[in-house]
């Protein structure tokens, strides 16, 4: 962390230098702008009102005018991507100092309430590991990131997950670079509707019919020239706005069609065609990053450049609206022709374009591993066994905890080692926060990316949790029910090709000690003969006795507390054995209740 700390306070500070050049300079342009104006003023009355010099003398101040705008609006994009750039290594800065949360994407769009662990493990939300982890700008990359924690990868593409985010660590200048382009919340470009947009077929296809409103188009400059130059009268310019007129429209259904879909289609399309040109340019070695780089090149020309001459397509087409330049458009069916060669462009690009913007989404997926890998050498790469039933946690942590809060455990499952770990505790010992570092270290290894442990050996797991089961009172089902329905997803998710890892917390608590004992006996027992490993975790002390049965399956383990005079103290560590006294009643007493 320490590297990441002195990187970014570095950058950091550069670029807070760099920002405050570009306010000098800001300021000084936006002076010289006003007195160059007034300069036009001053100029125009000299030649025109106290007629001493030569009106072509407008020429200089009001070039210099035109000059000056240009070069303020580079300043000011210059100056705002650098204030881009210092939030992205405050946001960094942040998330080493365990102040991240709020600060990022939640990504709660992604969260489904019926998925098996994404709500009960944190996945989405503030503070969640997708806000921890997400440095996307695009909707697409966005998707893929959560992809990828709501469903493990095959161990194949774990590996090749892997070996994309060990090369992409070290990358922070492209990381940055990248940032520069658009990093807040509000800035996410929608990619999705541009790859749905250009992957659709075109509305506009007629090759002769194009060719007809270029021929109107010169023949209306043609005219104009004819009456204003040589005579002809405004006859044949006249007729020839009536055919355009007709001409447009019989395209008019068709190229309205056309500029709605671009317009919802088309937005930020120079943010993406940097994003795109940076991508193109890094010189990657790794073989899996390198072949994502080679399909940006697929169709012949960069996707980079592709997609900027759509950009300036856009401009064009925008265009129309200037008010100087709108008589012009009229007469040369402009928005027609522009309407021609974006049907153009999507008939010979569009289908490239989908592909395209899946590699950004991986790209972006990938570089937010490859963040949070630099930001946490010390968390290794899980080994992931191509098959079995294995989950081997030494010092395990969970990464959304304050890293100087952390207590680590050990857990082993499968192989040589239990099943199940009935873990039973004490209130707050830390039972439901073990089942969640499991999880969301099962998450994060089968992503593709680092893990909050010594070590871990993993193999391709699916995953199944009943941490945060809520009742509704809108669907008239109580909790008991929620957790009895959660419980036979993942029991019948035990049918399917993968390994199941179970998370049951405090198994059917909801009801009384004699049908929770026979309830949870055999469920463990039908989860166990089906190959799943997991961990359970339960107050009541009658459930640890029931396991005995499962021998060697199940192991008991458990958390403790301490009092310090009247305080209560935990140091969650997991112990094996059962726990041999409860808590309730002192924590009941310390809120002052009478018991």
């Amino acid at each position: 962390m320490r590297e990441a700390r002195e990187e970014y306070a570095t950058r950091l500070a550069q670029h807070r230098s760099a920002a405050a050049a570009f306010d000098r300079t800001d300021r000084v342009v936006a002076t010289t702008r006003l007195l160059v104006a007034a300069m036009v003023v001053l100029v125009a009355w000299w030649a025109f009102g106290a007629d001493t010099i030569s009106p072509w003398w407008l020429l200089v101040p009001i070039g210099a005018f035109v000059g000056l705008v240009f070069h303020h609006d580079r300043v000011l994009a210059r100056r705002d991507a650098g204030a881009r750039v210092i939030a992205f290594h405050e946001r960094g800065l942040a998330r080493l100092a365990d102040e991240w949360a709020g600060t990022g994407a939640s990504g709660e769009r992604f969260l489904d309430d019926q998925h098996l662990y994404a709500r009960d493990l944190d996945l989405f939300g503030r503070g969640s590991l997708f806000e921890l982890l997400s440095a996307a700008r695009t909707s697409i990359g966005e998707r893929t990131l959560a992809s990828w924690l709501l469903a493990p990868a095959r161990p194949d593409e774990v590996g090749r997950r892997q070996a994309c985010v060990e090369e992409l660590r070290p990358f922070v200048q492209l990381r940055e670079d990248l940032a520069a382009l658009g990093d807040g919340t509000a800035d996410r470009i929608d990619a999705d509707h541009l790859g749905r947009w250009a992957g659709s077929p075109p509305h506009l296809t007629s090759r002769g019919a194009r060719l007809v409103a270029l021929l109107l188009a010169l023949a209306a400059i043609a005219t104009a020239v004819g009456w204003w130059k040589l005579g002809w009268g405004y006859w044949p310019f006249f007729i020839t706005l009536v055919i355009e007129s007709v001409f447009a429209r019989a395209c008019r259904e068709a190229v309205e069609r056309v500029t709605a879909e671009l317009h919802d289609a088309s937005k930020d399309l120079s943010r993406l065609a940097g994003i795109l040109a940076r991508l193109e340019r890094e010189p990657f070695t790794t073989p899996p990053v390198v072949e994502l780089q080679r399909q940006l090149h697929a169709s012949g020309e960069p996707a980079s450049h592709a997609i900027a001459r759509l950009g300036r397509l856009v401009t064009m087409l925008d265009s129309k609206d200037n008010e100087m330049f709108m008589p012009f458009a009229s007469a040369l069916l402009w928005t027609t022709q522009i309407a021609f060669a974006v049907e153009a462009w999507r008939a010979r690009t569009g289908p490239a374009v989908p592909r395209w913007l899946t590699v950004v989404g991986e790209f972006e997926a990938l570089l937010s591993l490859a963040g949070y890998s630099f930001e946490h050498p010390d968390d290794p790469f899980p080994a992931v066994e191509p098959e079995g039933s294995r989950f081997e946690g030494d010092e395990i942590g969970h990464p959304l905890l304050p890293a100087r809060e952390v207590v680590r455990n050990t857990v082993r499952l499968g192989g040589a080692d239990p099943q199940a770990i009935l873990v039973s505790g004490s209130n707050m010992s830390g039972k439901s926060t073990l089942l969640r570092t499991v999880g969301i270290n099962a998450v994060l290894a089968l992503a593709g990316a680092p893990v909050r442990a010594r070590a871990l050996t993993i193999s391709p797991l699916a995953i199944g949790a009943t941490l945060r089961i809520e009742d509704s009172l809108q669907a008239g089902r109580s909790r008991f029910f929620a957790e009895i329905s959660r419980l036979r997803e993942i029991v019948d998710l035990t049918a399917g090709p993968r390994p199941v890892l179970f998370l049951l917390d405090e198994i059917f608590h909801g009801t009384n000690s004699h049908d929770r004992r026979i309830g949870a006996e055999a469920v463990i027992r039908s989860l166990i003969d089906r190959r799943a490993i997991g961990l359970v975790t339960t107050h009541d002390l009658a459930l640890t006795e029931s396991t005995r049965a499962a021998g060697a399956a199940v192991a008991n383990m458990h958390f403790e507390d301490q009092f310090v005079g009247e305080t209560m103290t935990f140091d969650y560590r997991l112990r094996p054995g059962v726990v041999e006294k409860s808590n309730a009643l002192a924590l009941m007493r310390a809120v002052g209740l009478d018991v």
